[in-house]
């Protein structure tokens, strides 16, 4: 192998050595998720003159 292969090699060996720690542990309270939802709807339902007219002659169709 050549000197820089070698030197590579080395270079990572301390890399890995030199890493961090990584701790993951649960919290101590439990997680709260606040959800204010405010939900509007407005339905605008518009007829035509033919509706009308076939709702007034026939009241008793709905």
């Amino acid at each position: 192998m050549r000197p820089t292969t070698y030197a590579l090699i080395a270079m990572l060996t301390l890399a890995g050595g030199l890493g961090g720690c990584v701790n993951i542990s649960a919290p101590d309270k439990p997680i709260q998720i606040n959800l204010n939802i405010n939900v509007t709807q407005e339905v605008v339902y518009r007829l035509d003159n033919d509706a009308k007219s076939l709702i007034q002659q026939n009241p008793g169709i709905f």
